[in-house]
């Protein structure tokens, strides 16, 4: 979330990042609490300065062998039920102000772009060269289905509609490209894996911004109050929850793999066909834990080790620069990167590449000291996919297949699948 002070500070700058992403902020409704609460500190502080003037003349009254001024007396027992009023008003006040607090959305940084929608997200680069195809090319359904490798039937069956099943080869492919993902992460660029759990907190949620805005799109577990978990982002940037870090040991670099789940999968009838949109999908998310003046050098390099990944399965794809309408509520700036995916004959987005500034920290109170002795300050935080396994998938299956449905292996994933060259 936005400091208190800041909001203070410069109200129209927080109510233009607001409009540019097209949110609501209650910037209003905060100066007025923050005005009326700071007067009830004040009033309150008055009211205990005077209590303990009471306390301390009926001490000496006592101490003197006399009984208290009956006056004095009656005044303290006033005074006592003013300041519990206020004590109480003052926490009311308190708690609607965290409440609005995580109501604004973060101000995006001065190099996002303005547009309201996709069209106005600009393309910084491309990589790798679109496949030609002497023969139409098939989608990654069709391919799968015929091969045996999806069923999305059985799914159905199972879990209702947005569920997917692999099967076999197809099963054994996405586990190649996920190790292949990790191998990447930790072996090439120096991130430290974790295996982090699929359920946390609502604490954990609201740190990572997912509440309380986006409750709906979450599936809730109701023993305990806890989430089954978004993306790996939650579990690990709340590694550090309510903790101060050691300035030296930044930036901090984890990779993890985990499923997903997210109960809002698109606009209705969008994808509703293929390995696309699911309520349930794996990833494997890098997070990032820096000092303030490296983040944004640290987002350039976040985006560079997921095209790394791209550029290795001899994908094309590219990397946009988000517009501040289409960049999220809690992102300070982001970078989608978009794989061709030939049989649809389309990009399919398969990572967000996200700094977000302190604005996870403050609202998970992850801190770090500068220096030894120096006062902690709040760090910045960043996130993204390299990769989301579905659509990673399905641009490998179309843009490595052959006329006779057929799909030849990658070269760098044959290890992972002993050898295996072509999934036939």
């Amino acid at each position: 979330m936005l400091a208190l002070s800041f909001i203070r500070d410069h109200p129209e700058l927080v109510r233009e990042g607001a409009r540019r992403k097209g949110e609501t902020a209650p910037v209003d409704q905060i100066l007025a609490l923050d005005a009326e609460r700071r007067r009830l500190v004040g009033e309150e502080e008055r009211l205990r300065s005077e209590q303990r003037a009471r306390s301390a003349e009926i001490g000496r009254s006592a101490r003197a062998g006399a009984a208290p001024p009956p006056a004095v007396t009656a005044e303290l027992t006033t005074l006592r039920g003013r300041v519990g009023e206020l004590e109480s008003r003052r926490q009311a006040a308190d708690q609607e102000l965290d409440r609005l607090l995580l109501e604004v959305p973060n101000v995006p940084h001065p190099s996002v772009p303005d547009g309201v929608g996709d069209a106005d997200n600009a393309v910084v680069r491309r990589g790798g060269v679109p496949r030609a195809f002497d023969f139409p090319p098939r989608t990654h359904y069709d391919l799968g289905e015929a091969l045996g490798i999806f069923d999305f039937e059985r799914a159905v069956k199972i879990a209702g509609s947005r569920f997917a099943l692999l099967r076999g080869a197809g099963a054994r492919l996405e586990r190649a490209l996920a190790a292949f993902m990790l191998d990447v992460a930790t072996r090439r660029h120096g991130y430290v894996e974790v295996s982090p759990p699929y359920i946390v907190h609502r604490a954990c949620m609201v740190g990572t911004a997912n509440l309380p805005k986006f409750e709906a799109d979450a599936f809730h577990v109701a023993e305990g109050d806890r989430f089954l978990i978004p993306t790996a982002e939650v579990p690990v940037t709340n590694l550090y929850r309510d903790e101060i870090l050691d300035g030296d040991a930044l930036p901090i670099r984890h990779v993890a793999w985990t499923p997903c789940w997210r109960s809002e999968a698109g606009a209705p009838g969008l994808d509703t066909r293929g390995y696309i949109r699911l309520h349930q999908f794996s990833k494997v998310e890098l997070v990032a834990f820096t000092r303030p003046e490296a983040s944004l050098d640290q987002l350039e390099r976040l985006v560079e080790d997921a095209e790394a990944v791209l550029q290795a399965l001899g994908l094309a794809y590219r990397v946009r620069l988000m517009c501040a309408g289409d960049m999220g509520f809690a992102q300070w700036k982001k970078y989608d990167l978009d794989v061709w995916a030939p049989g649809l004959g389309r990009f399919l987005e398969v990572s967000s590449c996200s700094c977000f500034g302190d604005f996870q920290a403050r609202r998970a109170n992850i801190r770090f000291r500068p220096a030894p002795g120096e006062r902690p300050q709040f760090l910045h935080t960043l996130n993204g996919s390299a990769l989301a396994l579905p659509r990673t998938l399905d641009a490998v299956l179309e843009t490595y297949q052959a006329a006779d449905g057929s799909i030849a292996v990658p070269e760098v994933l044959r290890a992972y699948l002993h050898g295996e060259d072509r999934i036939a």
